[in-house]
């Protein structure tokens, strides 16, 4: 009797152990990836650094490319929280870490001179490894071009990687995001020289393409980063925050498209 009664509570104990029976013969269709949103950022150091820095405890990526050759290291699975993001914004959604994969590239960034700020250029082979890896994310976890962001677009108060050297061009080429017409962007930078918006307009469109920006009408520091932000994306070659005829004819063009 005693022996019956060990092995009962062994074997209860046994079940414990296991966890929980769980039927999973029913699937929700009301669902989709934890990802949303996949991040880009530079490292601002050459590939040992890089790999000492992000396997650490304290800032981490799912990816990271080096420059050559660009070998891609995975460094934190897709399933989980990378910290990558830090105090973040994108379409409304806050805090970016929880719904987004960070790729960094090795790349040191800029350094400071007598002649300004000078930028270090991507290789075309991290590019290139980028852009496949861009792919197949995308492809598993269903997202849709526009998906794809740099630190600068979800932080534009304090970052600006992936920087103005970024090839954003390339990724819109390649089928991952949408880049604007170039006639219809020339057409209406045409129409905003005669006259241009107001600091409403450009605000509440920057807001439309995900942006987070005050809404108040005023040129501010804030704001202009954020204008800034923009150009460097999708016209690299003068991101000074200035609301300008170019920059309202690249938002006005985007935004139709959306």
């Amino acid at each position: 009797m005693k022996a019956l009664i060990l092995f009962t509570i062994a074997l209860s104990l046994a079940g414990c152990a296991s966890g929980p029976r769980i039927d999973t013969s029913h699937t929700s269709l009301g669902q989709d990836s934890r990802a949303q949103f996949i991040v880009l950022h530079y490292t601002s150091s050459d590939l040992q650094r890089s790999l000492e820095i992000l396997k650490g405890d304290g800032v981490s990526s799912h990816y990271l490319i080096g420059e050559s050759p660009a070998t891609i290291y995975r460094l934190v699975d897709e399933d989980r929280r990378a910290w990558h993001a830090g105090e973040s914004q994108w379409n409304g959604r806050t805090w970016l870490n929880s719904s987004s994969i960070g790729i960094e590239l090795v790349n040191r960034g800029y350094i400071e001179d007598e002649r300004g700020r000078l930028w270090y250029p991507y290789s075309e082979e991290q590019i290139d490894a980028l852009i496949v890896l861009l792919k197949d994310i995308m492809q598993r976890h269903g997202l849709k071009p526009g998906a794809i962001v740099g630190h600068s677009d979800i932080a534009p108060q304090r970052k600006v990687d992936p920087g103005p050297l970024f090839p954003w061009k390339r990724l819109a080429d390649a089928g991952l995001m949408s880049w604007p017409d170039a006639g219809a962007v020339a057409h209406q930078r045409s129409l905003f020289a005669r006259e241009l918006p107001d600091v409403a307009w450009f605000q509440a469109q920057l807001v439309r393409q995900g942006y987070k920006v005050p809404e108040h009408g005023h040129l501010d520091l804030e704001t202009r980063n954020v204008i800034a932000a923009f150009q460097m994306k999708y016209r690299p070659t003068r991101f000074d925050g200035e609301p300008d005829a170019e920059t309202a004819a690249l938002l006005a063009v985007l935004g139709a498209e959306r």
